[in-house]
Formats: structure tokens, sequence, C-alpha cells
């Protein structure tokens, strides 16, 4: 467990690293009715949404790979991610107003992402009119394997993306994590996802 001392000159290197550029990408662990969650930022905006039942470790090399090497534990610098989320799982936000970095995604996929990110609080669409409003409609499989992959879940509301006869689908963070989802956006409150107690990390 890290002292005191540690801890300020921890966050004294990582407010040292973001002023002078160093940081590239910012993450943290934070908590949600469903489990912990990872959020990571870069400059340009919200660019991760690790899930409760993904390795966080494995998200987090991948974003080396892909976004920078660069990446640090920052809280900080996710505290207004953090702020809405909380909202949100509370039913006192119904739109996030978070930059989105869409660099993890690209072509037909991130067409299909920004679509899903159009989806009305409370509303669904299917998979269809997914694959329509990206531009190809007969591309319904495509569209699936789009919500499937969406790297920014529950912030760009892949849960709100139904089969055409209106069956659940399939969910990265698994179909009881999306029907729970779907029923805050319908009732609101936190009770109604078993209940939840902000637990932020200092």
């Amino acid at each position: 467990m890290k002292t005191a001392t540690e801890t300020a000159a921890a966050d004294k290197f990582k407010a040292r690293a973001a002023e002078e550029g160093l940081l590239d990408v910012a993450y943290v662990h934070t908590d949600s009715p469903f489990g912990p969650l990872l959020l990571a930022q870069t400059k340009r905006g919200l660019v991760r949404v690790g899930l409760p039942n993904q390795d966080s470790d494995e998200l987090l090399v991948d974003l080396a790979a892909r976004v920078s090497p660069r990446v640090l534990e920052a809280p900080a610098e996710l505290d207004e991610v953090r702020r809405e989320l909380d909202l949100y799982f509370e039913g006192k936000l119904t739109e996030f107003d978070l930059p989105i970095d869409w660099q993890l995604t690209d072509g037909f996929r991130k067409k299909v992402q920004r679509a899903i990110n159009r989806i009305p609080y409370g509303q669904t669409r299917t998979y269809t009119d997914m694959a329509r409003s990206a531009g190809n409609e007969r591309a319904v499989r495509a569209a699936g394997t789009a919500c499937g992959s969406n790297p920014i879940p529950i912030v760009v509301p892949c849960h709100r993306v139904l089969r055409t006869g209106g069956g659940l689908g399939g969910y990265g963070g698994g179909l009881p994590m999306k029907e729970a989802l779907l029923e805050l956006e319908r009732e609101g409150g936190a009770s109604r996802t078993g209940g939840y107690s902000k637990r932020r990390p200092n």
C-alpha cells in the first residue's frame, strides 16, 4: 500500500507528464452498478470504455499498441467522464456531453458506431436500421459486428440496438447488462440496476 508521500509523488509525476505532453492516453478504473469499468481518453476525447467482463490489462496493452505507449493512470483527467457516468447510472443524465476519439474504429464500423451514438436515450433501433444509417441496408451482419466491436460502450449506446424481430441480440458486457441498461433508460434510477453507491477512487 502506498504511503501518503508516495501517492503525492505519483500525483505530481502524472501532473507533470500531462503538462509536458508526455501523456497520450490517461486511464482510470471506476465503479459502476455492474462492476469496475476501465475508462481511457486522449487529448481528442474518450477513446475506450472497458466493461467488467473484459480484461483491463489486455485493453491497456491494446491502447499502448494502437494509440500510444505513453499510457498512464491519471484519474483527475477523467473526472468529467466519471461524473457523467455516475449521473447516467443514477437516472439523472439522458445525454452524454463528452468528446469522442474514434481512432480505434474505421470504415463501415465507424459509420455504424457514429449512427449508434445518435440513438436517443430510451429509444432502440435494429441492426437493419444501423446498416441503413451507415449507407448499406443489406450489411446487417456487418452492422452487428460493428456493435460488438464498439470500443466505447454505454457512452456510445450499442445496448440500444436490437434484432429486427425485437430480440436483444448480443452485447459485449453480456445480455443481463444490456437488459439492465435498457431497463434503466425505461424507468430511470439506480435501484433498477441493483443499487449504485458511488465509490470513486481518491
